[in-house]
């Protein structure tokens, strides 16, 4: 075609890629070889601008489908980095063990601990209301958080062996 290099340089200043300005070229070649007669055409040059425009314009338009498609696929992406339904509920879970292992500390270990990892305490308050010194107050969020990581780690193991002995007996040929 005589005008092809003018329109593919149109084409390309409309920020086409070059396998896009190929492809839109191709389809309007297409498009034109299935006229029944081009005895119609006046202007050869605008008929093909105006082919090529009216291809490159539903490109577009499906690449902002496509971009719309990639929102919806972000969106959807904080979803999934939500807690499942049975994240929270094994959470919520073990915040109920936590607070029964710290209801068994003894009185004023537990008072320290639940002012100082349960409401947020800082250690300089809790001396200055319970009337302790800090150092004090240290050494008993000490001794609860370490306290509460034995029993923790003690009901894990009972629970661990429970499973164990549980597979070993489903594992029993009978």
């Amino acid at each position: 075609m005589p005008h092809e290099a003018r329109v593919r340089r149109w084409l390309a200043r409309s920020r086409l890629s070059p396998e896009d300005v190929d492809e839109v070229m191709q389809e309007a070649y297409c498009r034109i070889a299935m006229l029944p007669s081009v005895d119609h055409i006046d202007r050869p040059l605008s008929y093909m601008f105006a082919i090529t425009r009216n291809l490159m314009l539903r490109r577009m338009k499906r690449q902002q489908v496509v971009v719309l498609e990639a929102f919806s696929d972000v969106e959807s992406w904080y979803d999934d980095e939500a807690p499942s339904p049975e994240d929270q509920a094994s959470s919520r879970m073990n915040y109920a063990r936590v607070l029964q292992i710290i209801a068994r500390l003894p009185e004023r270990c537990r008072r320290v601990v639940e002012l100082r990892k349960i409401e947020g305490w800082s250690q300089k308050e809790i001396a200055a209301h319970l009337g302790m010194t800090e150092k004090a107050v240290e050494k008993q969020v000490w001794s609860g958080v370490r306290a509460i990581r034995a029993a923790w780690d003690a009901a894990e193991a009972e629970n661990e062996q429970r499973l164990t002995g549980a597979e070993r007996r489903e594992a029993r040929p009978w």
